[in-house]
Parts: structure tokens; C-alpha cells; sequence
């Protein structure tokens, strides 16, 4: 409700917010709500992701209603777009690090991090260079193209991702796919903080390349990396092991990971780490503490039901920004962009990440094919707008939602039918202890 209060204030002035606009909105979100409860199960029997219809509802919603709803446009609502993105990715991040069973090892992991070092080097180059020279983008709004279309989201990517934790079977490809998704997230963030250092330059600030390389690139992906740890560890610690010692610990409350999730980020980010990183390795590191506990089930299961909740929101309100006005200054060059970008940059990519790889090569087609674009390109964009103006923002708003569309539509209807045939043809993989 408070959610629901924040948008209504944010949108009407509160003055003049009519009462008839908000109990409409009320019931739309109850709506949108109530109808998520049930869309992993209907997810499951029809094939196509409820992503697709929940920005159809949105489209529909706000052709029919277009002066009853608050304007969907990122631009008209910059930190609510920032915000609520934001914190579906960090819920969603932390939901990711709890549900992944196989434990961290470079050899273990070998997959995702060839992904996000190899494949995601490769989109973000490539993305760049036709920015730049194709879509006559400058070199900081063709980086930040890059990055922001880089990572492949954690939020809707849900659909080809390790099911909860200890679930007993899980293929190379969910797990590839969920890894990447969280481990990538953070690492765009530098290639982010680098367009905004080079557009910062190009108008006469003092930032340089140095102090990116330094402070953006090392010290913040380091900090992440150990808060994340050292936070995972500690609470680990107290709700297991001292918990045993000292009955009043005792807790089985799920939305203990959503409080974990809002203090590691904001301790990160205060000490200038990346929060992003800070989460997921925080959900990985509990995860993995007593790793056999059925309280990590709760835990999980909590996040996901307020992750669920946030991206109804978000999905409808990308539906009416896409019928809004969003893909206006969308040209021919840049759906070309997208549908290179989206069926030859990331599975090209992805798939030469793989190169030597002990992986069956239909696990390798599924992996580079279902690297799917969402909420998280939309944060990125609104933070890097929120820090600095750069040039030819109206386009890079209608490029990437038209990527996050395509992307959509592209692997909602083909996601499940893929991971069906490959566990049909693959039945006998099993996670390494």
C-alpha cells in the first residue's frame, strides 16, 4: 500500500490527487497482484512467459485509460523509474544468490564467468562500435548502449533459471544462465560509470580515465565482492549457529532476506562499493551456510513472492510507456540494431565464450540463445540519465525498450519450449556436489 501511496503522490501532486484515479490505480495493482499468484503455474501450462502478457495488459491498459493511470514515461518520472527498477533488481539478485545450489569454484563456475568476461566484453564492444559508427551515436552514449543491453536481466529471466534451493536435478544451461544473470548485473555497472566519465569529460570536468580504472572498475567490484561475503557469512552465523546456542536467535521469517537485501545494499553503497555485486554474493554466501537447511526454501520463497509483486507493476507500466510515446524517435536503423544485437551479437558472443567447453552443444545454442534483456537495462539507462545528460536520450530510451519488447515477445514464447527439449533430450545431468 505504501508502494501504491508513493506512486499516486509521485504522479498527481498531492493536492490535487482525484480520489476516483487512485482507488482506480488501487484496484489495477490489486489486480495485477492477485493475477501474478497464479501466472508461474499458468507460465508452465501455455508455454509463454507471463512477461508477455503482462505488458500486453499494460498496452491495453493505457490505450483504454490513458488520462485515468500516471504516465508510464521513464522521462516524466525519473525517480520512480529509478527506484522501483532498482529494487526489483536487488530482490531479484538476492533471490538468485539463495536459489543456486552448486558451489563456487573456478571450475564449478567456469561457464558464467566465461560469460560475463568474454561474452559480455564482446556484446558491450559490439553494441559500442555500431553505435558509434552505424547508429552515429557519440562514444559515451554508444558505450552506454553497450552496457546497459549487456547483462542478461535476473528478473525476467526467471523462466530458464535453477528452480529453489536443493531442488535435486538442474541442467548446465539454468545454471549458466541464473549465474550470468547475477553475476553480470554488477559487472555492467563499471562500463556504465565509464560512458558517464567520458560524457562528464567531454564537458569539461575533471574526471579521468585513471580514476575510473581505479576507483569504478577495481575498488567498487572488490568491495562488493567482500561486503557481499563478509555480510552472507554474518548473518549466516547468527540465524544458524548462534541460533542453535541461544533459542531467542530462533527465526524463520522469509522477509529476513528482503532486510538482508536492503542492508547489504545500502551499507555497500555507502562505503562506494556496488551494491549490486554486494547483494548476490550475500545470497550466495547464506546460501551455502548450512546449505541443507529448509529454512533457505522460506527465505527464497519470500523474495520471489515480493519480486513477483514489483514486476507487475513495472511489466505493465513498460506496456503503456511502449504505447505512450516511448518508441517514438525509433528508426529503421535501430531495429535493425536490435535484431542484430538480439539473434547475432549475444549468441555469437556467448556461444565463442563456450569455445572448448565441455558442454553439449545443444546446452551451448540454448545458453547463448536465452540471454534475455529486461528491468535491469531499464535501471541502468534511468541511473545514467539521473547522474549526468547525455546526448540522444530520446533514442537510446526508444532502442532499448524496443530491445526489452523484442526480447520479451522473442524468448517468452520460446524459453519454456527450448529448456523442455533440452531436458527431454538431456534427462540425466545432475549439479556436482
Amino acid at each position: 500500500m505504501l508502494l501504491v501511496s508513493y506512486m499516486a503522490c509521485y504522479c498527481w501532486p498531492v493536492k490535487t490527487i482525484p480520489m476516483d484515479k487512485y482507488i482506480l490505480l488501487l484496484t489495477l495493482i490489486g489486480a495485477a497482484v492477485f493475477c501474478m499468484a497464479w501466472m508461474p503455474t499458468l507460465t508452465r501450462k501455455i508455454g509463454i512467459s507471463y512477461s508477455v502478457i503482462y505488458v500486453m495488459a499494460g498496452a491495453v491498459l493505457y490505450i483504454l485509460l490513458p488520462d485515468m493511470l500516471p504516465s508510464p514515461l521513464p522521462q516524466h518520472n525519473e525517480t520512480i523509474t529509478l527506484r522501483l527498477s532498482e529494487m526489483v533488481v536487488i530482490i531479484s539478485l538476492m533471490g538468485t544468490g539463495i536459489k543456486i545450489d552448486r558451489p563456487f569454484t573456478l571450475k564449478n563456475w567456469r561457464t558464467p564467468l566465461r560469460l560475463i568476461s568474454i561474452a559480455m566484453i564482446l556484446c558491450i564492444g559490439a553494441a559500442t562500435s555500431i553505435g558509434y559508427t552505424y547508429l552515429g551515436l557519440d562514444i559515451g552514449a554508444a558505450i552506454l548502449l553497450g552496457a546497459v543491453l549487456a547483462p542478461t536481466d535476473p528478473v525476467l529471466a526467471s523462466d530458464v533459471q535453477v528452480g529453489p534451493p536443493n531442488e535435486k536435478v538442474k541442467s548446465e544451461s539454468k545454471f549458466a544462465l541464473t549465474a550470468e544473470a547475477g553475476l553480470n548485473d554488477g559487472m555492467a555497472f563499471p562500463f556504465t560509470w565509464l560512458a558517464i566519465t567520458l560524457t562528464a569529460m567531454r564537458a569539461g570536468s575533471e574526471d579521468s580515465l585513471l580514476h575510473w580504472l581505479g576507483y569504478d572498475l577495481l575498488y567498487r567490484i572488490i568491495a562488493g565482492i567482500i561486503l557481499g561475503y563478509l555480510s552472507g557469512r554474518a548473518v549466516g552465523f547468527l540465524i544458524f549457529s548462534l541460533a542453535k546456542k541461544y533459542k531467542f536467535l530462533h527465526t524463520r521469517d522469509g522477509f529476513l532476506a528482503i532486510a538482508l537485501t536492503l542492508l547489504v545494499y545500502g551499507i555497500t553503497e555507502l562505503l562506494h562499493g556496488y551494491g549490486f555485486i554486494a547483494v548476490f554474493v550475500s545470497g550466495l554466501t547464506l546460501r551455502h551456510y548450512e546449505k541443507g537447511h529448509d529454512y533457505h526454501d522460506e527465505l527464497h520463497s519470500f523474495t520471489d513472492q515480493i519480486e513477483r509483486l514489483l514486476v507487475a507493476i513495472l511489466l505493465i507500466l513498460l506496456g503503456g510507456a511502449l504505447v505512450s510515446g516511448i518508441l517514438s524517435a525509433l528508426s529503421w536503423k535501430m531495429v535493425l540494431f536490435t535484431a542484430i544485437f538480439l539473434l547475432v551479437i549475444r549468441p555469437v558472443a556467448a556461444y565463442l565464450s563456450m569455445y572448448r567447453l565441455k558442454i553439449h552443444y545443444k546446452e551451448k545454442l540454448a545458453i547463448s540463445f536465452l540471454g534475455i534483456r529486461g528491468l535491469g537495462s531499464v535501471f541502468y539507462l534511468a541511473f545514467a540519465f539521473h547522474e549526468i545528460q547525455f546526448p540522444h536520450e530520446r533514442q537510446l530510451w526508444s532502442m532499448v525498450s524496443f530491445t526489452i519488447l523484442c526480447s520479451i515477445v522473442l524468448h517468452g514464447f520460446t524459453a519454456s519450449p527450448i529448456m523442455k527439449r533440452l531436458k527431454k533430450d538431456l534427462p540425466e545431468e545432475r549439479i556436482p556436489d
